[in-house]
């Protein structure tokens, strides 16, 4: 467990530190959790290629129980329009990072023997555009509503021009899109780090 730590403890820095930056905007379509959420991947991949996918796949179950901690306390703490966290979006949030999280790992595992930069690259970004069409579509979609059918979402679905230029779409979309984006482009800087982070330790990167 004490070779699992420093991955389990920076997994955990960043979903706590992610639940409570969701809460504050960063321009019309983010919030600054969007800004450190991206890098559950990375330790995700770090530990992959450092211990194995095994070992990721520990690091990823303490970091979905810690959000699925975070989730409980803001369904308990009642803001200005209801609880911070509703059902939908718990629920969409634990689905997203456990599904995205384990097809990185995957993903990553099946290219490890490639360039060093392939399989941290491909692995986040397949994972990033699974975690943004899984979280926001369960807890904004107008299509399942019955999932809690007393929340109201009336303001994500509400038709907006797409990232304020485009058609018009459900504002979730655009709060998707914006998302993901910042995940892509994430996904491209932390390759710094991680090659950093592996060469440090002496692992094989190429």
């Amino acid at each position: 467990m004490r070779i699992l730590l420093p991955g389990v403890l920076a997994m955990t820095a960043i979903v706590v530190a992610s639940n409570i930056l969701v809460q504050y905007p960063l321009g019309a379509f983010l919030t600054w959790g969007a800004l450190t959420y991206p890098f559950a991947f990375l330790v995700t991949d770090l530990t992959n290629r450092l211990q194995g996918p095994a070992a990721a796949r520990r690091v990823v179950l303490a970091g979905f129980a810690v959000g699925i901690l975070c989730s409980f306390i803001g369904t308990r703490i009642v803001g200005e329009f209801g609880p911070l966290v509703t059902f939908r979006i718990a629920l969409g949030s634990g689905l997203a990072f456990l599904c995205a999280q384990l097809l990185d790992i995957a993903v990553f595992n099946r290219l490890r023997q490639g360039s060093w930069w392939r399989a941290p690259l491909v692995s986040t970004l397949v994972s990033s555009t699974l975690d943004t069409a899984i979280f926001f579509t369960v807890a904004f979609s107008a299509a399942l509503s019955a999932i809690e059918p007393g929340n109201d979402v009336s303001w994500a679905t509400a038709a907006a021009p797409l990232l304020g230029i485009g058609p018009e779409a459900p504002f979730w979309v655009s709060l998707a899109i914006g998302d993901w984006l910042v995940k892509l482009l994430l996904a491209v800087v932390a390759l710094l780090p991680f090659r950093l982070a592996v060469a440090k330790r002496g692992a094989k990167v190429a």
